[in-house]
């Protein structure tokens, strides 16, 4: 089974409004913030005031000054600052429920792959007396090759070398029988299968250039085509018996079968759970992705399926789990690219609470990576806030200056910067207080410009100002 299960992580997802404002964290924090308030965020009893905001921004090298933007520092304020005040206070953020909800992707991951190979392996699992059905009956092919290559271009010397060379070679493959592989090894020129002796794979018919298909598929078990040429140059062609390439063919016919089984699984769940995007999804959510901060509370359904819905701030959870290419690419993709990215990871969800619904959990190795990848974040993020020593009673300096002092240092340039993981952050928010406050992060906005306005004012003449991509 341990070829099927890497297959199946290559199933993984990859290989595509009027957003309501951004009021986060605890109900009794917000109400605590007037509309001129001086505080920009709150993280349990510490408070990120106006003037800090719009100073660290305002000093910064190349922060743009826009509302989105500065709005996004104050979150890294309040991640750093939870976390921050966890380490001090002695809170164990190695434990297991920890571990597990911090790394939410690669535990969904996980019990995802294993049901998945329990609910579709069987259908993929083929007897001897099924493998060599499959292999008479011709469906799907595997062929090897010796190939000798002529460029585009190349001249009508090159092409006749080429095609002498493998005349001068037909003879012998053709008699070769089980050791054309050898022949193939030191003749072909073609890097993708010389070195597994010509073997091209388990395919159905249409896979090849036509020519080198017509000839192909004449030949039956044992069989070697006479040179034949196509665009890549001059092939030698061999059709193996199943007594040789048996196991080989085996894990493509099952890969195959995999494949469709999965295909035709998830085909019948959208039919049954009746999954459908809103008419309006692709605009919402192409706008949620201009500014996906305050997309994280949007309520908006942008699909519904039997049993539930799924709202944008769905959708932006999991994009916190999903490669950052897919989020920068949401706001280009067509109707259809989008709708069929929803149509995926709603699948996905209901696939991984099905899996919670069956019982599935991850064996110990598995809980050994996770919580070792767990664990190296932790010591990361402690590491670049300089709080190492709180974790052994030995420290010096606040949370809170440990981790202005760090953001300015990123913000100078001086320092890399290293986020606080999504759902690691999002677990420090479950458990505290804490809130972003919109008007006290536009008052930052207004006082970081004029921080900057007034950098610029002192440049040498002749140096360009620092715009910060948001000037006015």
């Amino acid at each position: 089974m341990k070829e099927k299960g890497q297959g199946m992580r290559r199933l993984r997802l990859v290989g595509v409004v009027t957003v309501l404002p951004l009021l986060l964290g605890c109900g009794g924090l917000r109400d605590a913030f007037s509309p001129r308030a001086e505080v920009a965020a709150r993280a349990n009893d510490e408070q990120l005031s106006v003037e800090r905001l719009g100073v660290l921004a305002g000093t910064g090298k190349s922060v743009p000054l826009e509302p989105a933007m500065i709005s996004r520092l104050a979150r890294v304020w309040t991640d750093y600052m939870l976390f921050a005040q966890a380490i001090t206070a002695g809170e164990n953020l190695r434990d297991s429920a920890t571990a597990l909800a911090a790394m939410w992707p690669l535990v969904s991951q996980l019990k995802w792959e294993r049901f998945h190979e329990q609910a579709v392996s069987q259908a993929a699992e083929f007897s001897p007396a099924q493998l060599d059905s499959a292999y008479q009956a011709g469906d799907v092919r595997l062929f090897q090759h010796i190939l000798f290559q002529v460029p585009a271009n190349s001249t009508t010397e090159v092409d006749a070398q080429k095609k002498r060379q493998a005349d001068q070679v037909w003879p012998r493959a053709r008699a070769a029988g089980a050791r054309f592989g050898r022949l193939a090894r030191q003749y072909s020129e073609d890097p993708g299968s010389r070195v597994q002796g010509g073997m091209l794979g388990v395919f159905g018919r249409g896979q090849f250039v036509l020519a080198f298909e017509d000839a192909a598929w004449q030949l039956g078990p044992g069989e070697v085509s006479p040179v034949i040429k196509s665009p890549f140059g001059y092939h030698i062609i061999r059709r193996p018996p199943l007594a040789e390439v048996s196991d080989t063919f085996r894990t493509g016919v099952e890969e195959r079968a995999l494949f469709l089984a999965d295909s035709l699984y998830i085909d019948s769940l959208t039919t049954r759970r009746k999954i459908a995007p809103a008419g309006n999804a692709p605009e919402i959510m192409r706008a949620a992705a201009q500014d996906i901060d305050a997309a994280r509370t949007s309520n908006r359904t942008v699909v519904k399926y039997r049993g539930g819905s799924f709202k944008v701030r769905d959708v932006v959870r999991w994009l916190s789990a999903l490669d950052p290419s897919v989020l920068q690419a949401l706001p280009q993709a067509s109707d259809e690219q989008v709708n069929q990215f929803l149509k995926a990871i709603v699948q996905r969800q209901l696939l991984i609470a099905q899996a919670d619904s069956a019982g599935i959990t991850l064996s110990p190795d598995e809980m050994a990576m996770v919580r070792a990848q767990h664990d190296s974040v932790i010591t990361i993020v402690a590491t670049v806030l300089d709080l190492n020593g709180a974790m052994t009673g030995d420290s010096t300096g606040s949370p809170r200056a440990k981790v202005e002092d760090y953001l300015e240092r990123v913000l100078s340039g001086r320092a890399r910067f290293y986020p606080l993981p999504s759902f690691l952050g999002e677990t420090l928010r479950d458990r505290a207080e804490w809130a972003i406050n919109p008007a006290g992060v536009r008052r930052a906005v207004e006082r970081a410009r004029e921080i900057r306005a007034v950098s610029d004012s002192l440049r040498p003449p002749g140096q360009a100002p620092d715009t910060g991509g948001g000037r006015r």
